[in-house]
């Protein structure tokens, strides 16, 4: 999967800031939460429906 399909953006949701694959959760929830110092292992725990593909898209987005 690319990050294309994996980075959304939709104009109604939560803004139109940059969502992982249309859910609600934004690529600046996961990187404030690794900022934070969560371990991938934690959100991934906290937030099952996102992949470790899904935190690294948000990773190369930021970066």
């Amino acid at each position: 999967m690319s990050d294309r399909n994996i980075i959304t953006s939709e104009p109604g949701k939560r803004g139109g800031k940059p969502c992982i694959r249309r859910m609600r959760i934004t690529v600046y929830d996961v990187l404030g939460w690794l900022a934070a110092g969560m371990s991938q292992a934690e959100i991934l725990d906290d937030f099952p429906e996102l992949t470790e593909e899904d935190i690294r898209a948000c990773l190369e987005f930021g970066g």
